[in-house]
């Protein structure tokens, strides 16, 4: 198990996988397939029935560093399938901001539990660059059609009561009970027979790996064209230096 992922038994058939790479939480191939394995494990084990996903630190995730190289580069998305080819269902518990493939992973999930304190937003287009981490099958999956268009375009960020609205957060707390309440809902789902969740599990989600692998496919190639662009790189500088970007569509 890598250093920066931990699993723990939250209750008999509850358990934690907790990731840390402070202070973002920024992912790579490499901490999405260890957080893949810990699933596998735990689903191997035999008595866990439901994972709550959660990280450490202020933020759940920042998705990739995109000042580095181009992450969908290396095997990232190939560990991301893995994520939804898990047999387990899972509660994602999302404090503070989960930001473009943050927010892919915290969509990988059954549920999402936040706080008023949460953010998403999908701003790749605000980086320029094409969105990735499957979002493309999860997001319309979660709000629909139209509404993931207009977070796709616009990378509008969107507080945790408006994420609530829309049902991007499935369960909203106080952030002192974000866990606590993953946790709960979670239980609820470890109460119902094992094998009737992951029957019912696999006709509603069972398609989702395939979809994803097909979705990923495509979101890496469209990265790759844009990487290389101006608009790109003022994305990124603009991110960095908090100012609006002025992009030339070059």
């Amino acid at each position: 198990m890598s250093k920066e992922v931990s699993t723990h038994q939250a209750t008999e058939h509850v358990a934690l996988v907790e990731f840390s790479r402070p202070p973002h939480n920024y992912f790579d191939g490499a901490l999405i397939g260890a957080i893949a394995d810990a699933y596998e494990q735990l689903e191997r084990g035999g008595s866990c029935r439901a994972i709550v996903l959660c990280s450490e630190g202020k933020h759940f995730c920042a998705g990739a560093n995109f000042a580095a190289k181009n992450p969908a580069e290396g095997d990232l998305y190939e560990q991301a399938v893995r994520l939804f080819a898990v047999g387990l269902p899972v509660v994602a518990a999302v404090q503070g901001a989960a930001v473009g493939g943050g927010l892919g992973v915290a969509l990988s999930a059954d549920f999402r539990v936040a706080s008023p304190d949460s953010r998403f937003s999908a701003n790749f287009a605000r980086l320029g660059i094409h969105h990735g981490f499957g979002v493309t099958v999860t997001l319309p999956l979660v709000v629909g059609h139209q509404r993931a268009l207009e977070l796709l375009y616009t990378g509008v960020r969107l507080r945790g009561e408006e994420a609530h609205a829309i049902g991007l957060c499935d369960r909203l707390v106080t952030s002192d009970r974000l866990r606590e309440e993953a946790i709960a809902l979670a239980e609820e789902i470890a109460a119902s027979s094992p094998l009737a969740v992951r029957a019912i599990r696999q006709t509603m989600r069972g398609h989702l790996a395939d979809s994803i692998r097909e979705a990923t496919a495509h979101e890496a190639a469209e990265q790759a064209k844009l990487f290389g662009t101006s608009d790109f790189r003022e994305g990124v500088s603009a991110a960095a230096e908090r100012r609006a970007p002025r992009f030339t569509g070059s």
